[in-house]
């Protein structure tokens, strides 16, 4: 292979004991296609066809760790008891057999579980403070210390679950208003504890969790964070308003064991922060002030960014990736999550790295139905 994507994303990338066979990701995105919260020879298949074509490493969809309150349905899988953690073996070994890489992505919904939700429909939902992603007091109730502690527990546990069963490494999803972003957010944690309080303090669920994590894996054994500035349904939320906020956000994360950052925005060539005079992305700017591997995401190879419509199959056409190319032959990140558009052709890692772009397929209402 000789064409510039090719040339760029092809590189092999160390991260901690996996060695990546190239820059290209597959992002985590939900499916609710285990029911019962078991993986199924469908959700192996899946995974593995995207690995066969080319594509470095699978980031699965979020899995619920063990905690009532973790979930909100009864089809999206989980990554606690003894038949859905063998799921996830059959889902490794598939995919290793393609030549992929793995890594389960570890979730806690928080407060953005509906009370009386599925698969516990007794637990309430939990959070910072209760307040919920809108601003409302009271949406979920507000976390014990014990409960913190058995979250933390459970969010360990399952790491060094998927280090067991042979995953590559593990992310945890701190982005998008969920549990870990609740807590980093001034707006869902009104706390004034040890937990609660300026920004730096607002990381410490995030960096006890990463901590216990490292206490339980092998040295080397992959941790990533995926964070946003985003929420869902809240386009303008934001952690960090200059650079400097987001170094005092993430560098307590980084110390605490984050061997990789997935920076998720929206568009991937938007400035994260225009008045600074850089054309720098999130990602851009999480590798320069932490000094870690980043994965960038947001709209990769399609022409309309990220929106509620678009998982309701929203259409968006092929998109050239050539301004992706040029950050990346810049160094502004590591790694490229490709979410909707590999989604909608399982192949297009190969036929991107062969340049065969017309042949790509389009993001449709049809991709979004079969999730094939």
């Amino acid at each position: 292979m000789s064409t510039r994507a090719a040339q760029l994303l092809s590189r092999p990338f160390a991260l901690g004991s996996a060695t990546l066979p190239n820059r290209i990701v597959m992002a985590p995105m939900t499916r609710q296609f285990s029911p019962g919260g078991i993986p199924g020879d469908d959700v192996a298949v899946y995974y593995a066809r995207r690995a066969a074509a080319g594509t470095g490493l699978i980031i699965t969809e979020g899995t619920s760790v063990d905690h009532p309150s973790a979930g909100f349905s009864a089809d999206v899988p989980r990554f606690h008891g003894e038949e859905s953690l063998a799921g996830w073996a059959r889902v490794v070994e598939a995919v290793h057999a393609q030549g992929g890489k793995i890594m389960p992505q570890l979730w806690h919904v928080g407060v953005q579980r509906p009370a009386g939700a599925p698969p516990f429909p007794e637990a309430p939902p939990v959070g910072p403070s209760g307040v919920g992603v809108d601003g409302t007091p009271g949406t979920g109730e507000a976390l014990t210390l014990s409960g913190i502690d058995d979250i933390i527990g459970a969010f360990a546990g399952a790491a060094r679950e998927a280090e067991r069963i042979g995953f590559d490494g593990i992310e945890l999803h701190g982005a998008h208003g969920y549990l870990i972003d609740q807590f980093l957010w001034e707006r869902t944690n009104q706390r004034t504890d040890a937990y609660g309080g300026d920004p730096v303090s607002r990381t410490k669920f995030a960096a006890d969790l990463v901590t216990a994590i490292r206490e339980r894996v092998a040295p080397d054994f992959p941790v990533v964070l995926r964070f946003s500035q985003w929420k869902a349904d809240n386009y303008d939320a934001r952690l960090a308003e200059n650079p400097g906020e987001l170094e005092a956000l993430l560098t307590p994360l980084a110390d605490a064991g984050v061997d990789a950052f997935h920076a998720s925005g929206r568009r991937y060539w938007q400035p994260e922060f225009p008045d600074s005079g850089s054309e720098l992305n999130i990602a851009g700017w999480t590798k320069k002030v932490t000094g870690k591997p980043v994965i960038t995401v947001g709209s990769v190879g399609l022409n309309k960014e990220f929106s509620p419509e678009s998982l309701n199959g929203t259409a968006a056409a092929v998109e050239s990736i050539e301004r992706l190319l040029d950050r990346l032959e810049q160094d502004e990140f590591d790694l490229v999550a490709v979410g909707r558009a590999l989604l909608a052709d399982p192949q297009w890692a190969e036929k991107v790295l062969a340049d065969r772009i017309p042949d790509l397929t389009p993001f449709s209402k049809a991709a979004v139905e079969t999730l094939h």
